[in-house]
This record gives structure tokens, sequence and C-alpha cells, in this order.
């Protein structure tokens, strides 16, 4: 078993992008999960940061921690240091006593403790529905668990505007990540985003090994797309070869998302940004376009993650889809992403 340690604030988001790189998924406290599994894509999650070794779980204070600590079995060798995190701030523990008090526990079971450069580190988690202000689910607890994974760190290096084409409200890479994840994104999987705008979920399921595929209507969307996948993919604007999996192949054409130049069955999943109609000259034509495309999904592959402005539910199950999943995303105050998780 795994606690999973979730980022953002928004956790049944956090756990359905884990979900695509562990097995059985499942709450434990604010910013908690546990899973069954987890597998090497771990380590490409937007939502995770870490995922560790359970070794147990107890009440959210220090001396309850030492006591499970003391009575755990340790089936470990080597030097060890201590990480505790009070998670979103919602036990207000002091977490420096609490590795002091666990790194004792562990000096007197034999460890030898090193700060820099541990052959193990041991996560002591604490957290509290009680004191979460972003209101999460789950039971107050200390989870303690050996780090096993961590989660690559380097979307604030990737802005959009760091590309060589952009254009105002390209997603950031943090949620694109997110969300090619979840439309299962990896090594031997063919993603389509048939609305690619500049290219940044393209981008994010190329790096984490998917081949991808783009269409837009605008050549322009078209040329810039290519443009940053060749520079994000192929050339210098990649963040770091040894990080990532050898980057899929990529192919973008100027397309009509209703009426897509693709067989049927042909792509593993579709993902796409639908229109904003409070900032498309496209308002009246918006229904049908969207409706369109989510036919065409349907048509071409059996998963599909849309994004948009609004709640498209409706016209999914028109499409033939099934809504497994929906959330609102807030960006910001006048914008909030409505994401539907189709099948």
């Amino acid at each position: 078993m795994y606690v999973l340690e979730l980022g953002g604030q928004d956790d049944a988001f956090a756990r359905r992008e884990a979900a695509s790189a562990a097995s059985a998924v499942d709450t434990l406290a604010p910013g908690l999960a546990t899973a069954r599994g987890i597998s090497d894509r771990v380590r490409h999650l937007a939502f995770t940061h870490r995922a560790c070794d359970l070794l147990g779980t107890t009440d959210p204070d220090i001396e309850s921690a030492a006591a499970l600590l003391s009575a755990a079995t340790i089936d470990r060798e080597g030097s060890v240091a201590v990480r505790a995190v009070d998670v979103r701030a919602s036990t207000g523990i002091d977490t420096q006593q609490a590795e002091r008090t666990l790194g004792g526990v562990l000096t007197d079971r034999d460890f030898a403790v090193d700060l820099d450069d541990p052959d193990h580190v041991l996560y002591a988690y604490l957290s509290d529905p009680a004191g979460d202000e972003e209101g999460g689910t789950g039971e107050a607890c200390c989870a303690l668990g050996w780090l096993a994974a961590e989660s690559v760190r380097d979307f604030g290096q990737r802005q959009p505007t760091d590309r060589p084409f952009f254009q105002p409200g390209s997603m950031d890479p943090l949620e694109a990540r997110a969300l090619v994840n979840i439309a299962g994104a990896g090594p031997d999987t063919t993603v389509l985003d048939p609305m690619c705008g500049t290219g940044g979920l393209l981008l994010e399921a190329g790096l984490v090994g998917a081949d991808v595929v783009g269409g837009d209507a605008q050549e322009k969307m078209v040329s810039g797309t290519r443009e940053n996948l060749k520079y994000a993919l192929d050339g210098d604007g990649h963040p770091d070869r040894d990080a990532y999996p050898e980057p899929g192949d990529w192919g973008v054409v100027r397309s009509d998302a209703s009426a897509l130049p693709v067989a049927g069955d042909a792509v593993d999943a579709v993902v796409f940004d639908a229109p904003y109609g409070r900032q498309s000259r496209i308002e009246g034509e918006l229904a049908p376009l969207v409706s369109g495309a989510l036919g065409e999904a349907s048509r071409v592959a059996g998963r599909c993650v849309l994004v948009a402005d609004r709640d498209w539910r409706e016209a999914a199950v028109g499409a033939g889809w099934t809504v497994t999943d929906y959330f609102r995303r807030r960006v910001h105050r006048s914008l909030v992403r409505h994401v539907h998780v189709l099948e």
C-alpha cells in the first residue's frame, strides 16, 4: 500500500489523475490518498508530488507517530532522513519537532541519520479535515511512509510564453499535463487534439511518450503548433531527456473538428479545450461545433477529455459518450474550466 501526497486544492481531481499511474486510489485525508500499487508514470503526474510505501497511519500528533514508528517492522538498511509535512497547515504541528522526535526513534533503532544524502527518506504526513480551509475530506491522521517515487516538478520552468509560438489564453503546462494523464497519454498510445490551438495539450502528451496528432481550423495555429512541438519534443526546448521517456511521433494538420481526416478507432484518446464562448467570435456556432467534435471523437477513440468554459455533459451523452467524471476547475474570478471525462 502507498500514500500519495496530492497537490493543488482539488483532491478529487488529483485522485482522478493519480489513477492513471496507480491502482485503487482512495481518499485518506485532505491532500492525501492511498493506492494499492504504483507505476513509473507517477514521476510524470501533475497533481501528485510523491508516492511513499505506507508504513502505517495513526492519530495526527507527534507522540502517536513516534509510537507507530517504534512498533513498526522496518526492513531497510542504511542511512535515513525524516521529512514531516503539515498538509495544508491543517494540524498546526511543529514539523521540526516531529522530525527530531521521529529521527530519534530511528537512531534508537540503530539507523544513521543523513540529512543530505540518505539511503531512505521517511515522510510523516499530518492532516486534519477540521483544519483544512479547502474543505478536504477523509480522516484526521498521520501517515508514515518511505519515499518510493517523486514527480518531476519542472512546470514553472516551461511557461507558454517561453515557446516559439504563443497566444493569450494558452493553458498552463501543469493543468495540461493532468488532462492528458487523465486521457491516458503515455508510451504506446496515440492522443488526438482536434482543436489544438498552440499545442499545449499535445506537447504534454508527447513529453510523456504518446504519439500525438493535432488539428485546427486556423492555419496559423497549425503552423504555430508545429513550431512548438518541434521545439519542445525534438529540439532544445525539451525540459530534460533523462527525466522523460522518448517523445512520441507527432503530426499537425488543418482540419474541421466535426469532420476529422482520421479513420474510426484510430487513436486511443481525444483531448481538447473547446472555444470559450465569451471570448470567441463563434458564440452562435459553438454548440454545433462542440457537439460535432464530440461525435467525431466518439468515432475515432474510446476515451475523451473535454475542457470548456461551460457544462457540455448533455451534448456528450447525445454524442454517445458516458460521463465518468466531471470537475469544475476555477482559474480566476471570471473563468471556471469544466472538465468532462468521457468513455
